[in-house]
């Protein structure tokens, strides 16, 4: 479970994808060109364009001692570089997580323009002494960090801002290689049952790092749950509620609605 450190820093986007079609209007976006998943890519398939929805997500275990530091000083240097118009990037969330893994930060950030717009923001960090005295400073917070790149799916909305402070849920998915499509079909008709109360915030799939791993970010808390059994071991899933008492009340409400149990099932 995370908690938002700032749910201010959630960007500004038009809901975008084919979240608000009928279910066909999905399928038919993929399949109308008659894609073959053996020749096709993932991510041609299922994801919007990398221009608009390529995101970096990091993962960050902080020495128990330095987390509050580490918190105020990540604050301070990622704010600037959210406003800075000269980088193509903006700072889509940060968390702590409440359950889980311990003393730990996430962060979600959007490149603008896809890998061009990566490399870019990369090539002027590397020439930015603010930023690399800020790395230095960090690396002494730190026990381990991890990355991976991301793509959005095209069924889900863009995150947009909310009204905090929110508990988030991040609840990730490590799928069997060959079975990214049938998730996305599942998902693709699911999304409707979790979307009625705002819950669903985003859904991402990695392009780059540890492969076939889905991310739920869902908004009204968060936590890390671990399921070793079926298709998909989950160890991590983000929502936004208000508290954890909302969260629950919210779930079981999909369970009333026929439909949601087969996907979980099939998923």
């Amino acid at each position: 479970m995370i908690q938002s450190s700032s749910d201010n820093e959630v960007s500004s986007s038009t809901a975008g994808g084919l979240a608000n079609k009928s279910d066909g209007g999905w399928l038919k976006s993929i399949f109308a060109h008659k894609a073959d998943a053996r020749k096709d890519a993932h991510s041609n398939l299922l994801s919007k364009k990398e221009t608009s929805g390529l995101y970096k997500i990091q993962f960050h275990n902080v020495k128990p001692e330095f987390l509050e530091d580490y918190n105020n000083l990540s604050t301070e240097v990622h704010k600037e570089l959210h406003n800075a118009t000269d980088y193509p990037c903006e700072l889509v969330g940060s968390w702590n997580a409440w359950y889980g893994e311990q003393d730990q930060a996430v962060h979600l950030w959007r490149y603008y323009g896809g890998y061009p717009a990566l490399t870019e923001c990369l090539s002027k960090l590397r020439r930015n002494k603010a930023y690399l005295e800020f790395r230095k400073e960090r690396s002494k917070m730190l026990i381990s960090r991890r990355n991976q790149l991301l793509l959005e799916f095209s069924f889900w909305n863009d995150p947009l801002p909310r009204s905090g402070p929110n508990i988030y849920e991040l609840r990730t998915y490590r799928l069997k290689p060959g079975t990214m499509i049938e998730w996305g079909n599942h998902w693709a008709r699911a999304i409707k049952y979790r979307q009625e109360n705002n819950e669903a915030v985003g859904g991402f799939f990695t392009q780059i790092g540890e492969l076939y791993v889905v991310h739920h970010l869902w908004g009204k808390f968060s936590s890390r749950i671990f399921q070793p059994q079926g298709r998909a071991a989950f160890s991590s899933l983000v929502l936004s509620y208000k508290d954890l008492q909302s969260r629950e009340e919210t779930r079981n409400s999909a369970w009333l609605k026929e439909g949601w149990d087969a996907n979980v099932f099939y998923t």
